[in-house]
């Protein structure tokens, strides 16, 4: 039995996984091909939108880290970031194409797939080597700067964007802010409470 936790006792890797959860969820919902096609278009944006999120953080905070306290860590650091390479081109072509198009599903499908295989290297082989390498103090002091990154950072995909530090840091908060701009003046939902808040208009 787990204890519940609050916001202060979250390590890092408490938010991501947490992050890994809720695009999961979006996933399987997308798989089942139920839905108006708006609602599918709405649900591939939220999916986009905590993708872009998640990986702007992980690349600003996370690798750093495990470059830091891992012997192989820059190895590992490189190949992770070259996956999220792989995943915003895809999700570059899926924001333009409409869900009335086979290629929705078709790239949907490759999107799943790739983030999936990360997640699983993650949980299985990343998070648990930087808890043992690094001080809990440190990977809870970075869960807040995850959590606030990810709430002034980008929402689309950039895929010529800096991914490393300091260029990521400096850009993002104004990449974000004209995505933000963009969503707000297309009423792109991008996160499962705006999408909630859009059904029950």
């Amino acid at each position: 039995m787990t204890n519940p936790q609050t916001t202060d006792d979250r390590d890092v890797v408490d938010i991501l996984v947490a992050d890994h959860r809720a695009v999961e969820a979006l996933f399987v919902e997308l798989e089942t091909r139920q839905g108006a096609l708006e609602h599918r278009r709405h649900l591939a944006d939220v999916v986009i939108a905590e993708l872009v999120r998640h990986s702007v953080a992980e690349e600003a905070y996370v690798y750093p880290i495990a470059r830091k306290a891992l012997p192989d860590g820059d190895e590992i650091a490189d190949r992770e970031v070259a996956e999220h390479a792989e995943a915003e081109r895809t999700m570059k072509e899926l924001e333009s194409v409409e869900p009335s198009d086979p290629r929705f599903d078709e790239l949907l499908a490759h999107l799943t797939s790739t983030i999936r295989d990360h997640v699983r290297e993650e949980e299985n082989e990343l998070f648990p080597r930087l808890r043992a390498a690094t001080a809990r103090e440190e990977l809870v002091d970075v869960a807040a700067k995850v959590e606030a990154v990810k709430e002034i950072g980008p929402t689309r995909p950039h895929p010529g964007s800096p991914d490393h530090p300091p260029a990521n840091k400096l850009l993002a908060p104004g990449i974000g802010l004209v995505d933000r701009l963009r969503d707000a003046l297309s009423g792109r939902p991008t996160s499962m409470d705006e999408l909630r808040e859009r059904q029950q208009r």
